[in-house]
C-alpha cells in the first residue's frame, strides 16, 4: 500500500507514535509519505521507501494567522495525486482529519479519484481543544467523515463517543506501542549512574511539561523521598511548566538533585537508568512515556486517570492514585523503592507485561488490517 500521514511532528506522543508506525510499515514494504510543516523529530534523515513532503505555510499581510489547514490539504492533494496514494491516515481529528476531507473532496470533484481517510484519535484532540465551543462542531464533523477512526485505549473511544454523540461511528481501539528491542535495559551504558552515584535512587518525569502533566507534583513527590532515602529527580522534555517545576525545587529546597535535561528525541538511554517514573498527570488519554517506562523495566506510580489504567497494572507493574494525592504517591514509591524484592518483581513484570501487550510488529499488524479493511 501506499500511506500518507499527517501528523504534528514535534516532541509529543502523538507524533512519535505516528512517525514510529510509519517507519515501521515501510520496513514491512509499505511506501509512506509524511505530509506536515516539518520533518518529524523521530524520522532519521533517510529510510527506504520513507518520504517526506512539507507544507508550506505562505505568508501573507492580509493573513494574521496563516490557513495551516487549508495549506496542508493542499499538500495532501498533491501528494495523493502525484504518488498515487491508498489511504490518508490522520493522527488528531482536527485540522488534519478536516484538511483530508477537503482535500479528498477535491480529488473526487476534479478528478473523479477517491482516498480513503482514515483518523487516529490521540487525546488533547478530543478531550480538550475538542470539546471548545469553537472547534465541536468541526471536530464532529472530522469524525463523522472520517472513512475508518481508531483511539488509542478504551477510555478515549468511550469519551469521543460521550463527547460528541457519535455512538455508530465504528472507532477501533488500537492501543500505542513500543519497539522492544529498543527498550532493552542491558544495552545501554550506565551514564547518569556514573554522574549521580550507584547508591542513589534515579526518579524519573518525561513530558511536555503542560499543566495537565502537573509537574509540580512530580516534584513534590520527590521531595518526600528524597527525605527518607538518597535519590535524584530527572526531569525529560520541555513546555510551558518547567518554571514552575524549577519554582517549586528552589521552594522545596531540592534543586541541586532536580536536573532539567530538556528535549531529548531517545529517551530508551535514559529510562534504562531509572529506578521509578512518576506520572501524576491530571488526564492521559493513553500514556506512552509510561508504556516506554515499564518496557524498560521502571515501575510507574502515576494517577488513576483515562486510559493510564489501561497501561499500568495496579500493584504489578505500577501503583495508581487519585489525582492530585501527593503523599499516597510518595508513599507508594518508597515502599517500591525501598524493598528490594518488590522492586525487581515489578521491573521483570513491567518489561514482560508491556512486550506481551503493546509489541510493536503485532500493533502495527493491526493497522495493516484496518487498512485493508472497511474501516468500521
Amino acid at each position: 500500500m501506499k500511506i500518507g500521514i499527517t501528523c504534528y511532528p514535534t516532541y509529543g506522543g502523538s507524533g512519535a507514535v505516528a512517525t514510529e508506525l510509519g517507519i515501521a510499515l515501510a520496513a514491512r514494504g509499505h511506501e509512506v509519505h509524511f505530509v506536515t510543516y516539518k520533518q518529524p523529530f523521530r524520522l532519521p534523515r533517510f529510510l527506504p521507501r520513507v518520504f517526506f513532503h512539507e507544507v508550506d505555510v505562505g505568508r501573507y499581510p492580509l493573513f494574521e494567522y496563516p490557513p495551516y489547514d487549508l495549506a496542508l490539504a493542499v499538500r495532501m492533494h498533491e501528494v495523493v495525486r502525484m504518488h498515487d496514494l491508498d489511504i490518508l491516515h490522520c493522527h488528531y481529528a482536527i485540522p488534519h482529519a478536516t484538511s483530508a476531507w477537503i482535500a479528498k473532496e477535491m480529488l473526487h470533484q476534479e478528478h473523479r479519484r477517491d482516498i480513503r481517510v482514515v483518523t487516529t484519535l490521540h487525546g488533547t484532540d478530543i478531550t480538550i481543544v475538542g470539546q471548545d465551543p469553537s472547534f465541536h462542531a468541526i471536530t464532529k464533523f472530522s469524525i463523522e467523515r472520517s472513512d475508518g477512526l481508531t483511539a488509542v485505549s478504551h477510555y478515549l473511544r468511550d469519551e469521543t463517543q460521550r463527547a460528541f454523540g457519535c455512538s455508530g461511528c465504528g472507532i477501533e481501539v488500537i492501543h500505542n506501542f513500543i519497539d522492544p528491542t529498543v527498550y532493552e535495559r542491558s544495552r545501554y551504558q550506565p551514564a547518569l549512574r556514573n554522574e549521580f552515584g550507584a547508591d542513589r535512587k534515579i526518579l524519573m518525569h518525561v513530558s511536555n511539561f503542560r499543566p495537565v502533566k502537573r509537574v509540580r507534583d512530580v516534584v513534590r513527590i520527590f521531595a518526600r523521598v528524597r527525605e527518607e532515602i538518597p535519590s535524584v529527580l530527572v526531569m525529560v522534555g520541555d513546555g510551558p511548566d518547567r518554571v514552575d517545576a524549577q519554582e517549586e525545587a528552589l521552594r522545596l529546597g531540592v534543586e541541586r538533585d532536580v536536573h532539567f535535561l530538556g528535549k531529548i528525541d531517545l529517551v530508551a538511554p535514559l529510562l534504562a537508568e531509572a529506578d521509578l517514573f512518576l506520572l501524576p498527570t491530571q488526564s492521559e488519554s493513553f500514556g506512552l512515556s509510561a508504556l516506554e517506562a515499564l518496557a524498560s523495566g521502571v515501575p510507574v506510580v502515576g494517577s488513576r486517570a483515562g486510559g493510564l489504567v489501561e497501561v499500568v497494572k495496579e500493584g504489578i507493574t505500577g501503583v495508581l492514585c487519585s489525582v492530585g494525592d501527593v503523599d499516597a504517591m510518595a508513599t507508594a514509591s518508597l515502599a517500591i523503592l525501598c524493598d528490594d524484592d518488590r522492586w525487581t518483581s515489578m521491573s521483570h513484570s513491567a518489561a514482560r507485561d508491556a512486550r506481551a501487550r503493546f509489541s510493536r510488529d503485532e500493533i502495527v499488524a493491526r493497522y495493516e488490517a484496518f487498512y485493508q479493511g472497511d474501516g468500521r
